[in-house]
């Protein structure tokens, strides 16, 4: 019998690799890290052997020549290993993820991009890097259009999630099956509508998106400089709601917000909480238990950690 033990939502930055030493708020950062260990020994405890990663690509593995809204790895899954995140090869459990995207066609709810060759970039190898850290597992990644619009809504994603948690236990084999949603909460990127940039530092940043898939490294050190210069743009209180929905098991509720009423609300950035939106509903959206919550500008995001564990839903 194939079960979902836990589920997992994660901020990422890369900032804690390359910029540890110089980040003001030192205690913030020891916590939000030290509970990203908790979730680590939350997920060793549940014993998975494969981890659903629902992440965002940051135009490295993906580029404006084609941006599918939903992409699923099936086959060899390669980590870009940018900024000290993981690099290479990353172990995947090919026979579940090919389960998932027949199963999401055959039953005509989602049809789904495929990758028999998947880069993912540290909106997923972040979490392989702190969470998984260790643990003999595999992964089936899913990429979601985070960044260029038009996005999928927040309840296609939704639905999306429902639909992968029905797929999952409809699998034949005998797996234990966790799900981590990386990204969020908060943030603003200096990042440009691609359809209307505006001003030098924009039309470079769509140049790179558009022209990056053969030569991307050209793009990366005026891509760091643009994105260290820019303010941090946090939004606490936007925070401390999703996460409060999420520990009363109702962030279905957040699916009533368009993405431009999302972005307003908290950052280009907090597209990213398709990731957690995503979890959720592989989790049947049962009541989740926040590990920290840490404000820190110099990584530009609200920072948060959460486990949904679908056992303590079932005690008294």
């Amino acid at each position: 019998m194939t079960e979902i033990v836990l589920g997992v939502g994660a901020s990422h930055s890369t900032l804690m690799n390359t910029h540890w030493e110089e980040t003001f708020h030192k205690d913030r950062a020891e916590r939000f890290r030290d509970a990203l260990g908790a979730a680590r020994d939350a997920l060793a405890a549940a014993r998975p052997d494969t981890v659903v990663l629902v992440g965002s690509n940051h135009f490295r593995g993906f580029w404006l020549d084609l941006i599918p809204a939903f992409t699923l790895g099936v086959g060899e899954c390669v980590a870009n290993g940018e900024s000290g995140t993981p690099e290479g090869p990353q172990p995947v459990d090919v026979e579940l993820a090919r389960h998932l995207a027949d199963s999401l066609v055959e039953s005509g709810r989602f049809d789904l991009a495929f990758s028999a060759r998947l880069r993912i970039d540290h909106g997923q190898s972040h979490a392989i890097q702190y969470l998984l850290d260790g643990l003999d597992v595999e992964i089936v990644p899913l990429v979601v259009n985070m960044f260029a619009p038009p996005l999928p809504t927040l309840e296609r994603c939704e639905r999306l999630g429902a639909a992968v948690r029905d797929a999952v236990l409809a699998f034949p084999g005998d797996r234990r099956v966790a799900v981590i949603g990386s990204g969020g909460l908060s943030h603003r990127l200096p990042w440009p509508d691609w359809r209307d940039p505006h001003g030098e530092d924009e039309e470079f940043m769509v140049g790179a998106w558009l022209d990056g898939r053969e030569n991307s490294g050209e793009y990366d050190a005026r891509r760091r400089e643009i994105i260290r210069a820019a303010e941090a743009a946090l939004s606490p209180e936007f925070d401390e709601e999703f996460l409060s929905r999420l520990e009363r098991g109702e962030l279905r509720r957040l699916t009533a917000l368009s993405s431009a009423e999302l972005e307003k609300a908290a950052g280009n950035g907090a597209q990213e909480v398709r990731s957690w939106l995503l979890m959720a509903a592989l989790l049947d959206h049962a009541p989740g238990r926040r590990l920290a919550y840490e404000q820190l500008p110099e990584w530009l995001t609200g920072m948060a950690v959460a486990v949904i564990d679908p056992a303590r839903g079932t005690e008294p």
